[in-house]
C-alpha cells in the first residue's frame, strides 16, 4: 500500500518517466534510517503537553555555551511546567535570526553542540524546525550554485526572460527576484523572503530527497515535531499564487507517509500564515499530512476581544473551530518570535476593526510591517509588539496588577482552547517591549526578541514583587491546573457557550466524556455576575473553591470549573 502511495505521489510531482528512479532512490534512504531513529515509550499527545517555544540563545551565561544554558535553566525553572521545548533554528545562519539557514547538518558553534540539543531531549520533547523552503545565499548549496557546481547549479529556482509573475502572494514587501552573478553567467534568483533566502527548487526531485534526509536526521537527533517553516510557498509555477499549490500538498503528504512509516511517533506542524481556511488545509484529510497546524487567527482576535471587551467574534469563530480526525489538533499560540499576523483574520474582522488593531499596537510603542498586494499597493501584514504591552499601554496609568490580570486572561483563553498550547518565552516571563532592540538591528521583529543574562533573569524571579517572577508563578498556576484535568485533552471536545458577550465560555469534554470543565474568561475590567446553567456546585481548578448556581467573576478573571458530565 505504501509502495503505490509513493508512485502515485511521485508520479504527480515528478512525471511517469522519472518517478520509479526517484522512488528507488526513497527507499535507499527510508531503508537508511530504518531501525536507527529510537521510538520513546509514550508519543501520543495528552493535557499535559504544553512547548515553550525559545531561542537557543535566549539566556547567556559567562563561559557557558547558550545552549547548555539553556538546558540548565529549563531542568531548574520548567521541568514539570512545560513538556517540550521548541529551539528556534539552531544551524548556522546568516541572517533573519537563524531562519536563513547555512548548514543543515550542523549546531551553530556559536549556540553549542548536538549534544546539547540531546541533554534537552533527555527532559523535554523537542521541536525542530524544517525551514525548507530557502537556504541562504551564504551557505554551501548556494555558493556552489554560484559556481554552476553539480548537483547544486539545480538546486535553487532560476526565472528566464520576464514572465507575469503578479498573481505571486508577497509575504514581505521586498524583491521577489534576486540578480546573481553565477559561473554561468547573470542569473535572476526566486527570493520570496529576503535576497540572503534563496527558495529551494522542489521540481528538483534530488533537493526533495535531499530534505528528506535531512528532516531523519534530525528525528533521529530527538526532534518529535518538525516544525515546517513557510511552507505554503514551496512550490512554484509560474502563473499561480505559488502558494498552497496541489503540489505543496503533496510533499507534505509525502513527508508525512515516510514518517509514519519508520517514525511514527514524530508529529509534523506546519506555519503556514495565512486566512484561517487555507491554515487549516494543511490537516489534509486529517490523517495524510500535518497532525498539527498553528493557529494563526487567535493572537490577533485575543487582542481584538480584550480591546472591545465583547468576546462575540472570539466565541463565533471558535465555535467553527473542528477537526477532520482525532489524530490532528490546534497549535495554539498568542505569541512567536515573530510578530502578530493580520492576514489570518481578514474575513473574520472587519477592515475598521483591524484598522483599531493596527492603531492601537502603534499607540502601545509597537511598530507595524507591511505586505505588497497584487495590485502594487500595501497593506499591514503584521503587528511588531510583545503580547504583554499589545494588551496594555506601557504608557498608560493603569494598575499593574490589572495589567497581568488581563495578560493572564488572555494566556488562559489560549490554555483553555482545543489543542497544544505553544508557549514563547517572553510571554512565559512577563517581557515587555524593546525598542533598544529595533535601534540596534533595525527590525521590527527585534522588539519580542531580547535576550537575558542568567544572573539577572533568575534575580528577577527570585523577587516576589517583580513583573517576571508574578507572571511566571501565575502562568504554572494556569499550566498545572490545565494538566490536571483529561478535560483539556488535545483530542477531546469542545462547545462554546453563551453567557453574554463580556465573558469567553467552553465546555471542554475528555475524549471518553467522563470528565467535563466549564471555562469561563471575564474579558473586560468590570465584575460580572455569572448564573450557572448546570445548577451544580463546581470546583474552580485553579483556585480550589467551589462555586454555587450563581457567582461573581472579578474583573480579567478566569474560572475554570470541574463539572459532573450528565448523567452522574
Amino acid at each position: 500500500m505504501m509502495q503505490t502511495f509513493y508512485t502515485t505521489t511521485l508520479q504527480e510531482l515528478y512525471g511517469a518517466e522519472l518517478a520509479p528512479l526517484v522512488n528507488q532512490r526513497l527507499q535507499k534512504l527510508i531503508n537508511r534510517y530504518r531501525g536507527r531513529i529510537p521510538q520513546p515509550e509514550h508519543s501520543s499527545l495528552t493535557e499535559r503537553d504544553s512547548i515553550l517555544i525559545t531561542y537557543g540563545d535566549q539566556i547567556q551565561e559567562r563561559g557557558k555555551a547558550p545552549l547548555q544554558t539553556l538546558a540548565e535553566f529549563c531542568e531548574t525553572h520548567l521541568r514539570g511546567v512545560v513538556s517540550g521545548v521548541h529551539i528556534l533554528p539552531f544551524y548556522p545562519w546568516s541572517s533573519d535570526d537563524g531562519f536563513s539557514v547555512k548548514d543543515y547538518h550542523a549546531v551553530d558553534p556559536a549556540l553549542g553542540s548536538w549534544s546539547d540539543i540531546e541533554r534537552l531531549g533527555k527532559s523535554f520533547r523537542l521541536m525542530f524546525d524544517g525551514v525548507i523552503n530557502h537556504a541562504s545565499a551564504q551557505g554551501g548549496w548556494f555558493q556552489k550554485f554560484l559556481q554552476n557546481e553539480a548537483p547544486y547549479k539545480d538546486y535553487f529556482i532560476t526565472v528566464e526572460g520576464d514572465p507575469d509573475l503578479s498573481q505571486v502572494v508577497r509575504p514581505r514587501a521586498l524583491p521577489l527576484l534576486t540578480e546573481f552573478q553565477t559561473a554561468a553567467g547573470k542569473r535572476k534568483v526566486w527570493t520570496t523572503f529576503s535576497a540572503d533566502q534563496v527558495d529551494l527548487n522542489f521540481r528538483n526531485p534530488a533537493v526533495l530527497l535531499e530534505i528528506l534526509d535531512i528532516l531523519l536526521m534530525y528525528v533521529e537527533r530527538g526532534a518529535q515535531f518538525i516544525r515546517l517553516d513557510a511552507i505554503a510557498y514551496l512550490w512554484k509555477e509560474i502563473g499561480t499564487p505559488c502558494i498552497h499549490l496541489p503540489q505543496t500538498h503533496k510533499v507534505v503528504q509525502l513527508l508525512r507517509a515516510v514518517l509514519d512509516e519508520i517514525a511514527p511517533h514524530v508529529y509534523l506542524i506546519t506555519e503556514t500564515n495565512v486566512p484561517h481556511a487555507d491554515n487549516i488545509s494543511y490537516f489534509g484529510d486529517g490523517t495524510n499530512e500535518a497532525q498539527l497546524v498553528y493557529n494563526f487567527a487567535l493572537p490577533p482576535l485575543t487582542l481584538h476581544t480584550f480591546r472591545t471587551g465583547d468576546a462575540s467574534v472570539l466565541s463565533g469563530w471558535a465555535s467553527t473551530l473542528t477537526l477532520p480526525s482525532d489524530r490532528t489538533t490546534f497549535f495554539n499560540f498568542l505569541a512567536s518570535h515573530d510578530g502578530v499576523g493580520l492576514n489570518p483574520v481578514r474575513g473574520i474582522l472587519s477592515s475598521a476593526d483591524i484598522d483599531s488593531l493596527v492603531a492601537q499596537t502603534l499607540a502601545h510603542g509597537g511598530l507595524i510591517s507591511y505586505k505588497h498586494n497584487a495590485d502594487g499597493s500595501t497593506s499591514p501584514y503584521e503587528m511588531n509588539i510583545n503580547y504583554f504591552d499589545a494588551l496594555s499601554n506601557p504608557n498608560g496609568n493603569e494598575p499593574l496588577d490589572l495589567q497581568v490580570n488581563r495578560f493572564l486572561a488572555a494566556q488562559a483563553i489560549m490554555l483553555s482552547l482545543l489543542g497544544v498550547p505553544g508557549i514563547y518565552f517572553h510571554s512565559l516571563f512577563g517581557s515587555r517591549n524593546w525598542r533598544e532592540g529595533v535601534e540596534i538591528t533595525k527590525q521590527n521583529r527585534t522588539i519580542n526578541r531580547q535576550k537575558f543574562t542568567r544572573a539577572e533573569l533568575e534575580r528577577e524571579l527570585a523577587d516576589p514583587h517583580s513583573l517576571r517572577s508574578n507572571v511566571f508563578a501565575r502562568y504554572r498556576q494556569l499550566l498545572a491546573a490545565r494538566s490536571s484535568s483529561p478535560a483539556f485533552h488535545p483530542h477531546g471536545k469542545q462547545h462554546v457557550l453563551d453567557f453574554g458577550k463580556r465573558v469567553f465560555a467552553l465546555r471542554r469534554i475528555s475524549p471518553d466524556g467522563s470528565k467535563q470543565v466549564l471555562c469561563l474568561q471575564n474579558v473586560t475590567a468590570e465584575e460580572i455576575q455569572i448564573h450557572n446553567p448546570l445548577k451544580k456546585t463546581a470546583r474552580d481548578l485553579l483556585t480550589n473553591r467551589f462555586h454555587d448556581a450563581s457567582f461573581s467573576l472579578a474583573p480579567y478573571q478566569t474560572a475554570w470549573l470541574e463539572v459532573e458530565p450528565p448523567g452522574h
